[in-house]
């Protein structure tokens, strides 16, 4: 089973969860009961997936206790102020149906609108009234936390960016350790390109395993928070099943070499400036 990793207000967030990015609204619910089925208790969702009343519905389907789950969602972009921010929240605990969320995010930080630290102080407001366990952030960019932390006094427990062996984040990592913020890994197979890379599909065959278990595997023993996606049942419960094996120091040493400098497959977060 994943590790509980400690966050920084006295919580704790399981290693390893099932993201639920571009999971059709029809079948998020049975998307994601197949994942409690298989042992996943980290759920991450957002406003801008569209489906948090899928979520929900596998919540109350669960036959796990709501205590043993841990809920994520994040704020869309375009409701930063605080008068936005405080009804979107309405709408995700209302699809969401439960009575307190475990963690909640700023999606992005959208600089160019410049409302950010206003949303980070609507998060404190809601975490000071129970509604939030833990908050933090996606997507920020060094100067963007400097900023929230300086002018708040609230440091987020976690900064869930894009990392993934062709893209490990090496030179923000020191920062986020020196400010005990946990880095989660959205798109943690590198949006699937990385399962045909052939320095993964070696090690992967050394070990009996699946590329994806592989690359899994590698971002548990990195200490990061993992949120793989799918939609198929196999390999959702294939996902989980990476507690039985141990890359070595060569296998580390040999997936940090295939780290680049260009290998980010979404937007920047210092120039991106959609809303949803």
């Amino acid at each position: 089973m994943p590790e509980q990793i400690p966050l920084n207000d006295g919580s704790a967030i399981p290693q390893l969860g099932l993201g639920v990015w571009q999971v059709d609204q029809d079948i998020t619910a049975q998307v994601v009961g197949w994942g409690i089925e298989a042992g996943y208790r980290l759920i991450d969702t957002a406003e801008g997936y569209q489906n948090e009343e899928g979520v929900g519905e596998a919540i109350r389907g669960a036959g796990v206790p709501r205590s043993e789950l841990f809920i994520t969602s994040k704020l869309r972009n375009g409701a930063h102020r605080r008068d936005a921010a405080l009804r979107a929240f309405d709408e995700t605990m209302e699809k969401l149906g439960i009575e307190q969320l475990d963690l909640f995010l700023i999606h992005w930080p959208v600089p160019g609108q410049d409302k950010y630290v206003e949303a980070w102080k609507t998060l404190v407001e809601l975490r000071q009234a129970g509604r939030i366990k833990s908050i933090g952030v996606s997507n920020f960019n060094q100067d963007h936390l400097q900023r929230i932390i300086g002018e708040t006094g609230v440091t987020p427990v976690v900064n869930q960016i894009e990392l993934h062996p062709q893209f490990q984040q090496r030179g923000v990592r020191d920062f986020h350790a020196s400010h005990d913020i946990r880095i989660e890994s959205w798109s943690p197979l590198g949006s699937g390109r990385l399962l045909g890379d052939p320095t993964i599909a070696g090690i992967a065959r050394k070990h009996d395993k699946s590329a994806a278990q592989t690359i899994i595997r590698w971002h548990l023993q990195e200490g990061l928070i993992v949120i793989p996606k799918s939609i198929r049942r196999d390999r959702i419960a294939a996902n989980f099943d990476v507690f039985d094996f141990e890359l070595d120091a060569q296998d580390l040493q040999t997936i940090r070499g295939i780290d680049s400098p260009n290998g980010r497959t979404g937007p920047n977060p210092a120039t991106a400036s959609f809303l949803f």
